[in-house]
């Protein structure tokens, strides 16, 4: 049993090491940059200030600052993503980049809701150097540093740290920088049909209420659908009846006017959310540059904000739409890659159970392989429904899933699903082994790990809440799969990423949505492009199954799609 130590240091009345700095501060030239070997630096977008031993060297020239960038000193600063995107803008590279404080001190707790400087010195007993005033933080990187990495070092992280981490910062900042091209006047009129439709449902919604109400408004809705409807109250809030999505769906069969405002909801949240706060996202060049978030998920994930491309609808024919709007520009092309069910696979990699590594190595549908184990019966009489069943539960055991949620999606009773959960783990015996052992561990350590190292703390799992450890299971179950592949996909961007770069094509890497990646490619070498993606996102890491990877292309993101 792996046993170490990743609690958070507490604060020391006199940290251990502290000694004073007396900076002595003069402008930044070309001398002093050549002469620089290991720097701390802090950049705000227009002043530099960088600190090599006790001298600290400002700079608002940008020829500077485009030169100590490119310099081949060893630099560490706080959060680097944007300096990328300042040296991109300024036709510069920032070079040997060993340290992010923010990535470290993610690396070492995926939990926190921030990183600053401060906090982390706290946490981890090392001296804030506030007496230094402006300089404060600019001073504290050093010891901070040290110390992160030395607790990333001893905690198995380094790997994870330099040669995926750190490699994917410069590349989501250059995928930043270029954004991706949208057709706004293709936007304004899916946005004007999808007010119509609004219209025209919210009068069916009146006619069938009876009268005109706020349907927003839960409260209203609550009254209209329970009380004067009559139709079973299935929770209560404190505010009143509860109308959530999961309530709608338990009573979309008992009247229209449930289904009727479920389409509500939805046509009003892509109007709000994909309509206008797209529209409002656009800049002047014509394209969104979202925010992609390096430290925000706790299983390693990438994602993104302003706008949050991760939760572009494709679940349903009207919101997949709106992936016509991501064009490619002009003369250029949208080259698609998509890793094909890649949790399922990183589980067969993980459990080695034999009946699934031989579906995936032979080819074979995973989802009516795992029908025919479970129903017991040949592949080919498999129906619709029972690979749509062994699908669900392909996913879900993935997810933790309980009977109860199972039978909710898919529409069977308790027991029923709760048999299909247990024929499943019967005939996968390493799938169970392995989440079984997940959890063992989990709770006699408080954390798992990725394939890759990356570590999880899930304090949940000890908790005395039979609800809450029952959460901690779940979340010991599926983040060494999810957070592996993760870990995969970034891997891959690197690497395409670099190859790109090294054959010097006309083409970017625009976009990452979950397993997926989109290159914005002239249309003279995207041929090579989709051979770039598939090659590099097959191979990024040899597996026990085969890692398939779906490529398109197309000139909109729906058409790239397939």
């Amino acid at each position: 049993m792996e046993k170490m130590n990743i609690s958070v240091y507490s604060p020391k009345p006199d940290e251990e090491g502290y000694e004073p700095v007396n900076l002595e501060i003069s402008e930044l030239d070309e001398n002093i940059i050549s002469s620089l070997k290991t720097v701390e630096y802090i950049f705000d977008g227009e002043k530099l200030s960088v600190r090599s031993g006790d001298n600290a060297y400002i700079s608002t020239d940008e020829n500077i600052i485009c030169r100590f960038f490119e310099s081949d000193c060893e630099k560490s600063t706080v959060c680097a993503k944007p300096h990328y995107r300042w040296a991109f803008i300024h036709n510069t590279m920032l070079k040997n980049l060993k340290t992010d404080i923010e990535i470290c001190g993610y690396l070492l707790n995926t939990s926190a809701s921030d990183y600053e400087t401060d906090k982390l010195c706290g946490e981890y007993g090392v001296h804030y150097y506030s007496e230094n005033g402006e300089y404060a933080e600019l001073v504290s990187i050093r010891k901070l540093s040290e110390k992160l990495r030395n607790e990333i070092e001893s905690q198995g992280m380094t790997n994870l740290l330099e040669n995926i981490e750190m490699p994917l910062i410069e590349v989501l900042a250059s995928m930043e920088h270029y954004g991706i091209n949208v057709n706004q006047e293709g936007v304004k009129n899916f946005g004007e049909n999808i007010s119509q439709m609004t219209e025209e449902i919210k009068k069916e919604i009146y006619d069938e209420a009876g009268h005109e109400f706020n349907i927003s408004s839960p409260k209203q809705l609550g009254v209209v659908l329970f009380e004067e409807m009559g139709l079973p109250a299935l929770k209560k809030t404190k505010s009143g009846y509860s109308t959530n999505a999961e309530v709608l769906e338990e009573l979309r069969n008992r009247a229209p006017i449930v289904e009727n405002v479920l389409k509500y909801r939805q046509y009003t949240k892509l109007t709000s959310t994909y309509v206008t706060g797209l529209l409002d996202k656009v800049s002047q060049d014509g394209r969104i540059h979202t925010s992609f978030r390096q430290t925000e998920t706790r299983t390693g994930r990438i994602s993104s904000t302003e706008p949050n491309m991760q939760n572009i609808p494709v679940r349903t024919e009207l919101g997949s739409q709106m992936r016509k709007f991501f064009t490619a520009g002009e003369g250029k092309i949208l080259v698609d890659a998509d890793y094909s069910q890649i949790e399922l696979r990183v589980m067969a990699h993980l459990c080695g159970d034999k009946n699934m590594t031989d579906a995936f190595i032979y080819g074979e549908d995973i989802h009516t392989s795992t029908a025919a184990q479970v129903f017991d019966m040949p592949a080919i009489m498999v129906t619709s429904e029972m690979r749509s069943a062994a699908k669900a539960v392909n996913f879900g055991i993935i997810y933790g899933i309980g009977a109860y949620s199972l039978s909710k999606d898919i529409g069977v009773s308790v027991n029923q699903a709760n048999r299909y959960i247990k024929d499943y783990l019967a005939k996968y015996p390493k799938v169970n082994e392995f989440m079984q052992n997940t959890v063992k561990n989990a709770e006699e350590t408080g954390f798992v790990k990725t394939m890759f190292g990356r570590i999880r703390r899930i304090p949940e799992i000890l908790s005395s809440n039979k609800n809450t450890q029952a959460a901690g299971k779940r979340i010991a179950m599926n983040t060494p799969v999810q957070g592996t592949a993760a870990d995969l996909i970034k891997m891959a961007m690197i690497n395409v990423y670099r190859r790109l770069k090294a054959e010097n094509l006309n083409a970017q890497l625009i976009l990452q949505v979950h397993d997926e990646l989109i290159i914005e490619s002239d249309i003279s070498c995207a041929d090579r492009c989709a051979e770039i993606l598939r090659e590099e996102m097959q191979n990024v890491y040899e597996m026990k199954v085969p890692l398939v990877v779906d490529v398109n292309k197309g000139k909109s993101w729906y058409d790239a799609k397939g």
